[in-house]
């Protein structure tokens, strides 16, 4: 099976694959006919602070400046976006590529004393972490917000394919939302990992500055522990997602003080506690 990697296109600046798929569809029989279908592109990308790999993700290669702000941020290596000194990014091409972020010296001697292994799957937010201390860290209390409104989730909602390209291209994506208190989509990331497009939305609302004090965050993924963990790391007070919620995040979301909402569908969700 041939891949051919397609021209940048977009905001981001993503690229598509194209492969030749045969397509079976069921009438009075089953007919099958030949046609060019859209990959999502997904590579390692590798996470090294002042010189030192400490993780890699399976990831889509767009975005890279939030995601490798937003990762730093949400799983506590740096405090703010002012301890990240610098960012430079390295196509290794084939091999994948490297993100050297240089950080404050303080930070960096914290973060070696965590131990991480250097394998992170696309879908799975907690690889790379090698024991149950540095999973089940102490996370700061989320600034007390309301549950949001359902006129405003049920708003975001409707807007948010509008804002899923990629997505609509290739039906393998993941998108993260900020929406406002109305439910007005303010930004998007995206991602074949949940928690990488949650990281990436992070990184842009700190690089662009966008008000965080009352909204929520819209996820097309289930409510999993690593990402109620991202949002309270981060401030993030309520989260809602499209599917529903595991018993873990629905603990964690109580004891960090997220507002969390689940199977946010047309007309209906669930509120969690």
């Amino acid at each position: 099976m041939a891949i051919k990697v397609l021209d940048n296109i977009g905001r981001s600046g993503f690229r598509v694959a194209s492969v030749t798929v045969r397509r079976r569809r069921e009438s009075t029989s089953w007919q099958e006919s030949q046609q060019d279908d859209s990959l999502a592109e997904e590579c390692p990308i590798a996470f090294s602070y002042n010189g030192q790999t400490q993780a890699v993700m399976m990831a889509t290669p767009t975005d890279l400046e939030d995601f490798a702000l937003g990762f730093s941020l949400s799983e506590g290596i740096i405090e703010n976006a002012k301890e990240l000194y610098d960012l430079s990014v390295i196509d290794h091409g084939a091999r994948g590529i490297e993100l050297n972020l240089h950080i404050h010296g303080a930070r960096l001697d914290a973060l070696k004393q965590q131990r991480r292994t250097l394998a992170g799957p696309s879908g799975c937010g907690l690889c790379g972490k090698d024991s149950l201390d540095q999973v089940n860290r102490a996370l700061p209390t989320a600034t007390p917000r309301p549950i949001p409104n359902a006129v405003a989730i049920q708003t975001a909602l409707n807007q948010l394919q509008n804002y899923q390209p990629l997505q609509q291209l290739t039906g393998a994506i993941h998108a993260a939302a900020w929406c406002d208190a109305a439910g007005r989509i303010q930004c998007v990331r995206e991602d074949v990992g949940r928690h990488n497009a949650l990281d990436k939305l992070i990184g842009a609302l700190q690089r662009e500055c966008i008000d965080t004090e009352s909204g929520f965050v819209l996820l097309s993924s289930r409510a999993s522990f690593e990402l109620v963990a991202k949002a309270a790391q981060c401030n993030l007070g309520a989260l809602v997602t499209v599917s529903g919620a595991s018993s873990l995040a629905v603990q964690q979301a109580k004891q960090s003080g997220i507002r969390l909402v689940g199977f946010a569908r047309d007309g209906r969700h669930l509120v969690y506690g």
